[in-house]
C-alpha cells in the first residue's frame, strides 16, 4: 500500500493518456523556452490585467525569477503569476491534498486520503485565518492570488499543464486561503506525533526499567545548545499526579488500524514531496566571523524531505521599495521561507516538540453524539462534508460521497477502535495558527531584535531557526507554540472526561530555547536534543539521534577558519556514526574469537579499520547496515512481540540500539540466544543472506550504491504510454539517506550557504529545477549540482542580478 501513490493511475487513465498528449504542450512561459546566448538578454513585454505599475522579471541560467516591482502589491501579484507559470499543477495538487479534494481528479482510490484531511478541517480553518489576517498580510495574499489567477486566465485548454490535460480538468481560481492551507501540509509533516502517543500507551506491559531503556533520550554524542544534564531544574508547570486512562485492547487489529492510517498519511505527503519519517530530518549550522576566512558569519541549511518531481521548493528573488529578499518558498506561498535579505540570513530545522495530544472521550451509548465532560454531557459538533469523487477513467464528472466529522471540545475524533474514540488537540488546528504573518515580518527583519519579533508571531511547527547578520552576529531560536499541560506531558492519551490534560497556555516566547553570539562561535542543529535536563520546560521525549549534529560539530571545530568550500564538504559528508558504533563493538568481540571461527574472522576482516563512510563503492556499508537492521529487529521482536516490533517507530530508536550494543544487557538478549556473540553471528548470517537475495551471489557486487536508487517520483510517472515524460532516471544511491549521515542523499530537498560578507557569494539550489514542465530546460537542470553538493551562486545585488539575467519579461498593466 505504501507505493500506491505511484501506481494508482496506471489503469485509471490508460485509455486517455495517449490522446491527451497528441498535441505536445507548447512553451507556456514563452520567455523561458527561448534560448539566449550567455552574453545576451532576451526581452519580452506583456500586458497583464490587475497590475498597478510595470514589473520586471529577470531569469538567470537556471530559470530563477528575479522580480522587481515598484510596490508590494505588484510584487506579490507577479510572484503568483510567475510561480504559476512554472508550477501551476503542483500548486493545485498541494491545495487539493490539504483540502481533501484529490478524489475529484484521481477517483475513489484517493477517497481515504481526502477523508483524513477533511477530518483535520484545514480548509475551513484556512478560510477563517485568511479573513482574520492583518491588513498588510491579507493584501499580500490577495495580490498573490490575483497573480495566479491572471496567469490561469491566460491559458486555453490546449495550454494547461500536461497533468491537467491528462486528467481533463482546469484548476479553479486561487484564493488567499489556498496559500494558507498549503502551509498546513508542512505542519502535518513536521508535527504529526499522535500515533506515537498511542504506541507509548501500548507499552504498559513493560517494566519501568524496560521503558526507560527503550525510550532512552540521552546519548554521549549529544550536542546541547541550552542548559546541561548536570542538575535538572524544577519546572514551573504543575506537578499534579497524572493517571492515563484505560485504552482499547492492544491487539493485532489495533496495530493494523494504526498502520493503515500511517500509510494513508504517508501516501498523501509522499506524492507532494512532504513526507518525512519521524517528523523530518534536516541540518543547519552557523559560525561566527572569528571562525571564518571572511571574518563574517557563514550560515548553512539543508532541509530533508521525501524526494519528488518537481521539488517542493521554488527559488525566488523579490525586490520592492524597502524589501530585497531571496531564497526558497513552497509553490503557492508568497514571500520567502528560507533565505536572506540585505541584512540577515536564516535557516531552519525541525525541533519536533510534542504539540499533539490525544483524549479518550466517553460517548453516551444511547446518544452517540453526546460525550462526557467535567460539567456533564455535551453535544459534539458534527461537521458534514461532501467529497467529490471522479466517476471513472473516461468520465471526469463526479459523484458526491458524504462524510461526517465529529468534533469534541478537544478537537476532531482522529482514531476509533473497538468503541474507543480519541480526539486530537493540535496547535496547527488552533483558531489563530497563522504562520505567514511571521514570515512576512521575517523577510523584512534587519537585526536580531526584529528577527526575534518576527518569530514571536510564529505559531507553526516549532523550528530551530538559526541567524546571521552583516554586523557579524549569530543566533538561534527554537520558535513555535509548545503547550503547557495541567498534568502530565502529553506523551500518553488523557481521559477526555476530565480536565487533567487541558492546556493552560504555551511556553512563553522568552523561555523558548535561544542563543545569541555564544562564546563558542558555533551553533548546530540537526533534529537532535538541543536542551539539557536543566531546561525548565518540557519539549518532547522524542529526539533524533545526535549523529548528524555531532559529526557537523566535530568537522566545524577541526579547522580554525572555515569557507563555503568547507561547508560543502560538511554537507556532503557520509560518515555514519551509527554504523561506526555498531561495527566497532562487533570488532571488539571478533578479535578474541577470530582465531577459532572462520565467520568471526571474516567479520573482523570486513569491519576492522573501516572508515564508516557510506560511499557508493563501499562493500562494508551494506553488510554493516543489514546486520544492524537484523540486530534491531531481533531485539525488538523479543521485547515487544512480532506485531509491535514490525510497526513500532520512534525517533530515539537508533540511540536505543547504540546503548544495547555497547552495554549488551542480559535482560534484552533474545531468549533463543545464550550470548550476544551468538546473536551477532545470527545477524551476520541474516545480513549476508539478505544481500545475496537483493544483489546476487557475487559479493564483489555488494556495494552501497547498488542497495538502492535515488528516485524523484512524479504522480503520473508510472502511467502507461506517457508516464516516461515525467520520469527522472534513477541515480545510484550515494549515502544512506536515513538521516544518520550528514548527507542524507535523496532526502536533501534544498542546499543553502549564506555569506553575509558578500551576498552574491551565497549559494542555493534545489534537487531538480525550477520548472514543473518536463519539456522545459529547467525541469532538472540543477540535478547534478545537487548530486555534487555544489549549488550555484545565487546573485543578489542589483548589479549581479543584471549580469546574470538571460531573459527578461516586462509585465505592464493593461490600459483602459
Amino acid at each position: 500500500m505504501k507505493h500506491r501513490s505511484l501506481i494508482f493511475l496506471v489503469f485509471l487513465f490508460a485509455a486517455l493518456l495517449l490522446f491527451a498528449l497528441v498535441i505536445d504542450r507548447p512553451g507556456i512561459r514563452v520567455v523561458a523556452q527561448k534560448a539566449a546566448a550567455p552574453a545576451q538578454t532576451t526581452i519580452t513585454r506583456q500586458t497583464v490585467a490587475g497590475l498597478r505599475d510595470r514589473v520586471t522579471v529577470r531569469r538567470d541560467a537556471r530559470g530563477i525569477p528575479y522580480i522587481e516591482a515598484s510596490n508590494e502589491e505588484d510584487l506579490y501579484f507577479a510572484q503568483g503569476y510567475v510561480t504559476a507559470s512554472d508550477r501551476l499543477w503542483q500548486m493545485d495538487l498541494l491545495r487539493r491534498t490539504a483540502r481533501g479534494e484529490l478524489a475529484e481528479i484521481f477517483g475513489r482510490i484517493a477517497l481515504e486520503e481526502d477523508k483524513r484531511h477533511r477530518l483535520y478541517g484545514f480548509a475551513p480553518l484556512s478560510e477563517e485565518l485568511a479573513r482574520r489576517a492583518a491588513p498588510s498580510v491579507r493584501a499580500a495574499l490577495e495580490a498573490y492570488a490575483r497573480g495566479v489567477n491572471a496567469y490561469l486566465d491566460s491559458l486555453d485548454a490546449a495550454h494547461l499543464p500536461a497533468e491537467c490535460r491528462i486528467l481533463q480538468y482546469k484548476p479553479r481560481p486561487w484564493r488567499p486561503a489556498d496559500s494558507i492551507v498549503v502551509g498546513k501540509l508542512f505542519a502535518e509533516t513536521l508535527s504529526d506525533s499522535w500515533r506515537t502517543d498511542m504506541m507509548r500507551a501500548s507499552l504498559s506491559d513493560l517494566t519501568p526499567e524496560q521503558r526507560e531503556m527503550l525510550l532512552v533520550e540521552t546519548s554521549p554524542l549529544d550536542v546541547l545548545l541550552v542548559g546541561t544534564d548536570k542538575t535538572p531544574t524544577q519546572t514551573t508547570e504543575p506537578t499534579m499526579p497524572f493517571q492515563p486512562p484505560r485504552h482499547t485492547a492492544v491487539n493485532a487489529a489495533f496495530f493494523i488500524a494504526l498502520s493503515s492510517i500511517a500509510e494513508t498519511t504517508q501516501r498523501s505527503l509522499e506524492r507532494v514531496g512532504l513526507f518525512a519519517e519521524d517528523r523530518a530530518a534536516s541540518n543547519n549550522w552557523v559560525v561566527s566571523g572569528k571562525r571564518t576566512v571572511t571574518g563574517k558569519p557563514l550560515l548553512s541549511n539543508d532541509p530533508h524531505l521525501r524526494p519528488s518531481a518537481p521539488s517542493i521548493w521554488y527559488l525566488s528573488h523579490l525586490t520592492a521599495p524597502g524589501l530585497r529578499v531571496a531564497g526558497v518558498t513552497s509553490p503557492g506561498v508568497p514571500g520567502i521561507i528560507l533565505g536572506h535579505n540585505e541584512h540577515i540570513a536564516w535557516g531552519a530545522t525541525n525541533l519536533g516538540p510534542d504539540v499533539q495530544d490525544l483524549y479518550l472521550e466517553k460517548f453516551d451509548k444511547d446518544n452517540p453524539r453526546r460525550y462526557l465532560t467535567p460539567a456533564g454531557w455535551r453535544e459534539a459538533e458534527v461537521r458534514r462534508e461532501e467529497i467529490k469523487v471522479r466517476k471513472s477513467a473516461t468520465d471526469p464528472t463526479t459523484d458526491v460521497v458524504p462524510y461526517e466529522v465529529t468534533v469534541t471540545r478537544h478537537g476532531p475524533i482522529i482514531f476509533e477502535k473497538d468503541g474507543a474514540r480519541y480526539a486530537l488537540r493540535w496547535t496547527a488546528l488552533e483558531p489563530d495558527s497563522f504562520e505567514f504573518e511571521a514570515f512576512y515580518a521575517l523577510n523584512r527583519a534587519r537585526n536580531w531584535s526584529e528577527f526575534r519579533a518576527a518569530l514571536s508571531r510564529y505559531p507553526g511547527p516549532t523550528q530551530n531557526f538559526i541567524y546571521a547578520d552583516t554586523d557579524g552576529h549569530i543566533g538561534y531560536y527554537g520558535a513555535g507554540r509548545i503547550p503547557i499541560r495541567r498534568t502530565g506531558d502529553g506523551s500518553l492519551p488523557y481521559d477526555g472526561a476530565t480536565d487533567a490534560g487541558e492546556w493552560t497556555g504555551y511556553i512563553p516566547f522568552d523561555e523558548l530555547p535561544h542563543l545569541y553570539d555564544p562564546p563558542s562561535g558555533i551553533i548546530v542543529t540537526a533534529n537532535n536534543r538541543i536542551v539539557g535536563q536543566s531546561y525548565r520546560r518540557h519539549l518532547t521525549h522524542e529526539w533524533a539521534a545526535p549523529y548528524r549534529a555531532r559529526r557537523i560539530y566535530n568537522l566545524l571545530t577541526a579547522k580554525q577558519r572555515l569557507s563555503i568550500d568547507d561547508y560543502r564538504a560538511v554537507m556532503g559528508d557520509t560518515y555514519s556514526y551509527a554504523d561506526a558504533i555498531f561495527t566497532g563493538e562487533v570488532v571488539k568481540l571478533a578479535r578474541p574469537l577470530a582465531a577459532g571461527s572462520p565467520e568471526w574472522r571474516a567479520m573482523l576482516a570486513i569491519f576492522d579499520g573501516w572508515d564508516a563512510r557510506a560511499s557508493v563503492d563501499s562493500r562494508v556499508m551494506p553488510v554493516a547496515a543489514e546486520m544492524r537492521k537484523a540486530f534491531q529487529q531481533r531485539i525488538l521482536t523479543a521485547a515487544l512481540g512480532t506485531e509491535r516490533a514490525q510497526v513500532y517507530s520512534w525517533a530515539n530508536s537508533a540511540t536505543f540500539i547504540d546503548r544495547i550494543i555497547t552495554t549488551r544487557p542480559r535482560a534484552w538478549l533474545p531468549k533463543e540466544f545464550d550470548s550476544y556473540e551468538a546473536l551477532l553471528l545470527a545477524c551476520y548470517r541474516e545480513a549476508r543472506a539478505s544481500l545475496a537475495k537483493k544483489l546476487g551471489p557475487d559479493e564483489s557486487q555488494w556495494t552501497w550504491g547498488r542497495t538502492g536508487q535515488v528516485r524523484f517520483p512524479h504522480p503520473l510517472a508510472s502511467a502507461p504510454l506517457i508516464g516516461a515524460r515525467f520520469a527522472i532516471p534513477p541515480l545510484p544511491r550515494n549515502n544512506d539517506g536515513s538521516g544518520r549521515t550528514v548527507n542524507a542523499g535523496a532526502f536533501v530537498s534544498m542546499q543553502f550557504f549564506a555569506d553575509p560578507n558578500n551576498w552574491d557569494n551565497s549559494r542555493q539550489g534545489i534537487a531538480l529545477g525550477q520548472s514543473g514542465d518536463p519539456a522545459s530546460p529547467h525541469w532538472k537542470d540543477q540535478l547534478m549540482d545537487w548530486r555534487n553538493v555544489a549549488p550555484r551562486a545565487f546573485p543578489f545585488t542589483k548589479e549581479a542580478v543584471a549580469a546574470a539575467a538571460r531573459e527578461t519579461l516586462v509585465l505592464a498593466p493593461q490600459t483602459k
